[in-house]
């Protein structure tokens, strides 16, 4: 096993947001909805802490809504709209993707088993290697959601948890930006 693909370090990272949108948020149970929103938030925070760059995506939002409005308050990129489950099918997003020249990527988003799993797959195709915290992604069942961490861990990515890539990215205690992610980890 290549060890080296598990470190993280904030300076190679690239944190995406695929899909979370209004109508999606709605069909998720609303217990999950909540606890994958905070975990996604509190990863857009270490990202603005850090100067991680954050791609946001929407899943043809004519039909399925904007980005929910938690999000949005956040992060001052606009999203990148696409039709295609995988965003890599996206131009707009694989050229952002690739203009950062970062090769690790943290992808949080809706649903796990289908825009999750598929950019995920390509990314990796690509190159890239691909952390999923499974509490920052979800799907409405969880049997559909088991199925898409299982098939991501299958290609090669890396499936974590929120607070593990964040103490990985933070590295030690004691520093300001430790003190800072400290109001979001309590």
């Amino acid at each position: 096993m290549d060890v080296e693909k598990l470190f993280i370090e904030a300076d190679n990272s690239i944190l995406v947001v695929v899909d979370f949108q209004e109508k999606l948020a709605m069909a998720m149970k609303e217990e999950i909805l909540d606890n994958t929103l905070k975990n996604v938030i509190k990863l857009i925070n270490l990202a603005k802490i850090y100067s991680i760059p954050i791609v946001i995506t929407e899943q043809y939002p004519k039909g399925l809504g904007n980005t929910l409005q938690e999000i949005k308050n956040l992060i001052e990129e606009e999203p990148i709209e696409k039709i295609h489950f995988s965003c890599v099918q996206e131009e707009k997003f694989i050229n952002k993707i690739n203009q950062y020249g970062r090769k690790k990527i943290i992808l949080t988003g809706m649903e796990t088993h289908v825009c999750v799993w598929q950019t995920t797959l390509e990314l990796i195709v690509r190159g890239f290697y691909v952390y999923v915290p499974k509490d920052g992604v979800c799907s409405r069942k969880k049997e559909d959601w088991k199925t898409g961490l299982s098939l991501m861990q299958q290609a090669g990515g890396i499936i974590t948890c929120t607070e593990t890539l964040i103490f990985q990215i933070l590295k030690k205690a004691g520093t300001s930006e430790f003190k800072k992610m400290l109001e979001f980890v309590k």
